[in-house]
């Protein structure tokens, strides 16, 4: 029996012809039950020309970050797989396809595309720099992390809905850094990772400061290690956790006035 899935698609300032050519590019290759675009803060403009795509659109009236808009079209989904993928459309449909199969055929329960695996084919207009910091920084998490990936902040990734159900209390990331902490969860709870090479093309115009990201990653990896290793039951962390407080996990914090 065919698994359902659902696809979110988080969006900040979108370029609407690039974000509408890419939710119909989805649902023609994958033909999911649902696709969910999670916007923030748009104008109101920007809300009526997606009005006509095949997918329900989710209108927050504050910029949440990437990752809890991927959380909350999650929490909304009822699938048994739940993709998101990038709005830029930096992962062709059909690359996104690639990503969900691990985990619709029941090979894995998260599938990590990856734009830094040696069999992937990668079409780039980053800078010289944003590229370096990239590398540098996926270097710097599989010494951190117990997860030997080319590439942790690939914007498509799909995950089980047993597994969402697992790693969602342990979810603190708004940001970002959301990717990076769902590996680290997910490994550390026990739950196979899949890396799948994939197709990708790096659109011009982001809004991401790659410095600013950057130092910002780099820090929020020394807290998603230590949640990782606490869940672990490493001694040392768990003897750090005595002494701080996560705060909220995402799942739990007030939601914002959506439509």
């Amino acid at each position: 029996m065919a698994r359902s899935l659902g696809v979110v698609v988080p969006a900040y300032r979108p370029d609407v012809a690039v974000l509408s050519e890419y939710v119909r590019a989805i649902e023609e290759r994958l033909d999911p039950a649902e696709i969910r675009i999670e916007l923030d803060a748009p104008a109101p403009s920007v809300t009526d020309r997606l009005r006509d795509l095949p997918a329900t659109v989710a209108v927050a009236d504050v910029r949440r970050g990437k990752g809890a808009a991927i959380t909350h079209g999650f929490e909304a989904l009822s699938t048994d797989v739940r993709a998101f993928a990038d709005a830029d459309g930096s992962t062709p449909a059909g690359a996104l396809a690639s990503v969900v199969d691990p985990v619709a055929s029941g090979d894995a329960a998260l599938a990590v595309g990856s734009r830094r695996h040696p069999e992937s084919r990668v079409h780039s207009h980053q800078t010289y720099g944003r590229r370096w910091l990239g590398n540098a920084f996926a270097f710097l998490a599989r010494l951190a992390l117990s997860v030997p990936l080319y590439d942790f902040q690939c914007g498509a990734k799909a995950i089980d809905a047993d597994a969402w159900g697992a790693v969602r209390d342990h979810l603190y990331e708004p940001g970002f850094a959301w990717d990076l902490e769902l590996v680290a969860i997910a490994d550390a709870l026990g739950y196979r990772i899949d890396e799948v090479p994939i197709a990708w093309e790096d659109q011009p115009g982001s809004t991401v400061s790659p410095v600013g990201t950057s130092l910002a990653l780099a820090r929020a990896l020394v807290v998603v290690r230590h949640r990782a290793r606490r869940l672990d039951d490493h001694p040392l962390h768990a003897a750090i956790e005595t002494y701080r407080e996560d705060g909220t996990a995402l799942v739990d914090r007030p939601k914002p006035n959506d439509d």
